[in-house]
């Protein structure tokens, strides 16, 4: 078939006096092809109007389609038994033609933003290298979506205390908050429930942004294309600044992406026709001035310090002094640092290590010198209540501090129970009977104490004919 444009240089040269035969051989086409075209007088092409196979099976495919769950292959397959003759490529065609299979395809369009008016926020998994060791890095990327000015960091994990740290970071980078929005994906991160223009973000993550001056907004479920201006920069994150780069520690990563950021923003893009730095300028003066004070995102933790004393968190161990052994402490947690606290006068603080390492992190403060352990202290105060109570019991007790199985303080306990539940006379029966024969299982020691008791202390009368006597 003949193009629009071959029709319409026959129709040119014909009207310049050239014969059939010359229009015929200078462009390479038969001369009936050429006298067609002269006797339609029309550079238009002509429309083939015919019939179409798969036409007259329209409501059997439309039936197979919903039987086969959208199998084309399937349906061609049931049309063929049943004696239809179709080839398989007719069939997609004429579904394809007919929008039956799937709705035909639509322009994407173009978004359009104001200075200031939203900045882009998403994440996507990567592999880096720290330390000589591959793993696994969460990329959290920001874009103002007016001057593309792009800013990223990586992190171990990305949950909500990792969000507000980014978040906050890259507003100061930007040296501001958007007027509007900030727009993310449906991520459970932020999204309470509901999706697109019925989310509703997380309390936590809305006070967040009422600080701020924004609100959070999320895009349609399946369109992405909202989020073109931050999705876009993570094949450039990983195949420029991932490619061939190691990192000493999360720290250095980040240090060196905060360059990397900086460079980028400085170069020339072809798809602007600018450099975003040069248009961040104008967007800058729209944007929200931040807080005169910005508090340090952090989360609290309520821990117990344990015998070794160390506090455990994420994995890791970190020491306080021993004295605060078996003391609750308050642990707050920030971006680069553990704060410790047992009150408004004792506080601690380490060094905070990005991921679970299974690490042990010791100050040496915390720890006396080698051969000089910590004097104890006063007996316990079990102990001192029950040698004020019955001194009679001083030998067992220091027995029993040596050859007890429990930990001290518990057999202690337990002793002073015992001490103040049960009559003094059978108590101190059976602690001696228990000391001649070197027991010191304190539940045996009870049920010794229990017999006696039931002995000595709840005998009833009976009556000749065995009945108890209640008189």
């Amino acid at each position: 078939m003949l193009s629009q444009s071959q029709r319409t240089t026959i129709l040119e040269l014909h009207a310049q006096g050239v014969s059939k035969r010359e229009i015929a051989r200078v462009l390479n086409l038969s001369r009936l092809s050429v006298r067609k075209v002269l006797r339609s007088n029309s550079a238009q092409v002509p429309v083939l109007l015919r019939a179409e196979k798969a036409e007259p099976y329209r409501q059997e495919i439309l039936e197979l389609l919903v039987r086969c769950k959208g199998n084309l292959v399937r349906v061609h397959e049931e049309l063929t038994a049943s004696g239809a003759v179709l080839s398989y490529q007719a069939l997609t065609a004429f579904c394809r033609r007919h929008g039956i299979t799937q709705p035909p395809p639509q322009a994407a369009g173009q978004y359009e933003f104001l200075p200031g008016e939203e900045l882009q926020h998403d994440t996507s998994p990567h592999e880096v290298e720290l330390a000589g060791k591959p793993c696994k890095a969460q990329t959290a990327s920001a874009v103002l979506c007016y001057s593309h000015l792009l800013f990223f960091q990586c992190y171990p994990s990305f949950q909500r205390f990792d969000c507000k740290v980014f978040l906050t970071e890259a507003l100061r980078y930007f040296g501001g908050s958007p007027t509007k929005r900030i727009m993310i994906d449906n991520t459970h991160v932020v999204v309470l429930r509901g999706t697109g223009s019925e989310m509703v973000p997380v309390p936590e993550m809305a006070a967040f942004a009422e600080r701020f001056g924004f609100t959070f907004a999320a895009h349609e479920r399946g369109d992405a294309n909202r989020s073109a201006r931050v999705e876009r920069p993570f094949s450039f994150i990983e195949n420029n600044f991932l490619a061939g780069r190691t990192f000493a520690s999360w720290q250095d990563l980040n240090e060196q992406a905060r360059q990397w950021c900086d460079r980028v923003n400085s170069t020339y893009k072809k798809h602007l026709h600018a450099v975003p730095r040069e248009l961040f300028a104008l967007e800058r003066v729209h944007l929200k001035p931040l807080p005169v004070w910005i508090p340090a995102v952090y989360r609290l933790h309520q821990r117990i310090v344990d015998v070794e004393g160390y506090v455990s968190l994420h994995t890791n161990r970190y020491s306080v002094p021993v004295a605060w052994i078996g003391r609750q402490v308050e642990i707050r947690e920030t971006k680069d640092k553990i704060e410790i606290q047992l009150d408004a006068r004792n506080l601690v603080t380490h060094e905070r290590l990005a991921e679970e390492e299974h690490q042990r992190i010791t100050l040496s403060a915390h720890r006396p010198p080698r051969g000089q352990g910590l004097k104890r202290s006063d007996p316990y105060p079990e102990e001192q209540a029950i040698l004020q109570s019955v001194p009679e019991m001083a030998e067992y007790v220091a027995a029993l501090k040596q050859h007890s199985r429990k930990l001290m303080v518990l057999a202690l306990r337990q002793l002073l129970r015992l001490v103040r539940e049960y009559p003094r006379e059978p108590v101190l029966a059976a602690v001696r009977e228990a000391a001649r024969y070197g027991l010191y299982d304190l539940d045996r020691l009870e049920r010794m104490i229990l017999r006696r008791v039931q002995r000595d202390f709840f005998l009833l009368d009976e009556n000749p004919d065995g009945e108890p006597n209640h008189d």
